[in-house]
């Protein structure tokens, strides 16, 4: 016996809630094409190696559906279809905000599947196919707030309402997804594993999580609401690019926005550099 005819290993893996309009994996796909069907919400995924040993890339997969007369379908597809029967947000609130930066719209959306508050800060008005300048913000309670000089954010924040304003046009979408997505309090775990000598990736990695737990689901479907569906995007982040290209938006242009450097958050940066690819 080969090693490739070897049996192979069952993993267990969770589906997030909400499916693929929370996070566009294979795992929700499946749940999500079970749910579709009316069967019950479980599923086997495995994935498809060609006769040379390598992974089956979309083309090839459509090659062997051909020859075997199935059915095939991709995640964007899936995305596509659930966007245009369901939506996963409410829009709760909407308040003229002045600040120092300028004169906005603050608008409350609730996730309906979490319960989570996220929130849109607006100015302008946009016609259809207008590609807009545009924040998905991660909140950042220490740096936002507190204007912590470990990391970026509270800069980053800035300089995005002050390009908004300048503009006369553009979207801040403010989301509640703390730590890259691992909440305060494990934030702060992960600053007091840096503390000891770990960067944001393996702190994070040490605690159980991913280097970065976002999903871009939700603001899609925000941003979706406010008519936006083209972007030129505020960000330094490949992962956030790819992530809201998934649920189909459009990224037009991908334009800098960079933070001060200084000796508390150098090697923090650094680490998104080399390790998280950001374009710095």
């Amino acid at each position: 016996m080969n090693e490739l005819s070897r049996p192979g290993h069952i993993f267990p893996l969770k589906s997030m809630n909400g499916g693929v309009l929370r996070r566009a994996g294979h795992t929700e796909a499946a749940i999500d094409l079970a749910r579709l069907a009316n069967l019950k919400p479980c599923g086997l995924i495995v994935e498809v190696m060609n006769k040379d040993g390598t992974m089956a890339k979309l083309h090839d997969l459509k090659k062997i559906a051909k020859q075997h007369n199935l059915k095939i379908i991709s995640i964007e597809d899936l995305i596509a279809h659930r966007l245009k029967h369901e939506s996963l947000i409410k829009k709760e609130v909407t308040i003229h905000l002045p600040t120092k930066f300028g004169d906005f719209q603050l608008i409350g959306y609730r996730d309906t599947n979490t319960n989570e508050e996220h929130l849109a800060i607006t100015k302008g008005e946009w016609k259809k196919d207008e590609p807009i300048l545009t924040r998905v913000h991660s909140s950042c309670f220490t740096g936002d707030i507190l204007g912590s000089l470990k990391c970026d954010c509270g800069d980053q924040l800035t300089l995005a309402l002050e390009q908004i304003e300048k503009e006369g046009k553009g979207v801040v979408l403010y989301m509640n997804q703390e730590g890259r997505g691992i909440g305060l309090m494990n934030k702060l775990k992960s600053y007091k594993l840096q503390e000891g000598g770990l960067d944001t990736v393996d702190a994070n990695l040490k605690l159980g999580f991913k280097s970065d737990q976002r999903d871009y689901g939700i603001g899609a479907q925000i941003l979706r609401d406010l008519g936006v569906s083209k972007l030129r995007l505020l960000t330094n982040n490949p992962t956030k690019r790819a992530g809201l290209l998934a649920y189909g938006i459009e990224i037009i242009e991908n334009v800098p926005i960079l933070g001060k450097i200084n000796t508390y958050n150098e090697q923090y940066l650094k680490t998104k550099k080399i390790k998280m690819k950001h374009k710095l």
